[in-house]
């Protein structure tokens, strides 16, 4: 009998940034992997910082579907918020095409829902608005196609948990260690009830003591600051015209406007995979498979 074979898909977040091990990261998708079944499980991490849905799709999810995982990951999307260059229908159409591929071999797949990052960063009202518009876009997308797909999907983007600064990493974007192991438990526990689990569940105490308050600042005046302004630079232009936007509509009391445009963009990108779900069907291929 083979080992159980678990492929993680994703950005920065999968990859482990926060919990660092050695020279690299670890992460939750690693600690989870151990407690997925009893013996030895073979764990392939794909996840690249900086990712998009658009990278899972070239270069990631071929990788994986070359694996045949039993259980497959794939948590994406807030690197998509922070470019210029967000379409909600792309991102829909990609995850869409990334669940069903995998589920479409038997695996069990794995979603999440993920923090608004405008709120984590603390940015000001008006330039926060748009970043948490387009997150809960990517956020309702990614919960009706785990819903089409058969999922086991964590609500990772509401909670406690985002406010206890104990689980998070300098960089207030990735959690350190303490969080991603409060992931892995939680991924674990849905996977049990689901019956896809029956190892061990990840240690929720951390096996490192957390970073200092100075490390945290050198990180963030060397490393940190270079990550988010790489990831960030195309993005700011536009989310000034977005801010002023969001001021302009404030004053006027029309501020509705822009999450009822953003909601029918969201119902109109769904709708879409609908009917190109119906086609593929008719046409004897398989859903979200091109």
């Amino acid at each position: 009998m083979r080992p159980v074979r678990f492929a993680a898909l994703g950005d920065s977040l999968t990859e482990g940034v926060g919990d660092p091990l050695g020279d690299g990261w670890r992460g939750w998708a690693a600690l989870l992997a151990d407690g997925l079944a009893e013996e030895p499980v073979e764990f392939t991490n794909l996840a690249v910082s900086g990712a998009q849905t658009r990278d899972v799709v070239a270069a990631q999810l071929p990788a994986a579907l070359a694996l045949r995982p039993d259980v497959a990951s794939v948590v994406i999307g807030v690197n998509d918020t922070l470019r210029r260059t967000f379409d909600i229908h792309a991102v829909a159409a990609r995850l869409d095409r990334a669940y069903g591929a995998l589920t479409a071999q038997g695996a069990v797949l794995l979603t999440a829902c993920l923090p608004d990052p405008g709120a984590m960063l603390g940015l000001p009202g008006a330039l926060a608005r748009p970043l948490a518009r387009r997150q809960r876009a990517v956020n309702t997308v990614v919960h009706a196609l785990s819903e089409r797909h058969g999922a086991v999907h964590l609500h990772a983007g509401e909670g406690a948990w985002l406010t206890d600064r104990a689980l998070w990493s300098a960089d207030r974007l990735h959690p350190g260690e303490r969080g991603h192991r409060q992931l892995a438990v939680r991924f674990h526990a849905l996977l049990t009830e689901a019956g896809a689990a029956n190892g061990a569940a990840p240690a929720p105490e951390p096996e490192f003591p957390a970073p200092t308050r100075m490390a945290g600042l050198r990180w963030m005046a060397t490393a940190g600051t270079g990550w988010v302004a790489r990831r960030c630079t195309d993005l700011l232009p536009q989310l000034l015209r977005l801010a002023a936007d969001e001021m302009h509509h404030r004053a006027r009391g029309t501020s509705a406007r822009l999450d009822v445009r953003a909601a029918q963009a969201v119902s109109t990108a769904l709708a879409a995979l609908s009917v190109s779900v119906s086609v593929s069907v008719g046409e004897g291929r398989e859903p979200g498979v091109a």
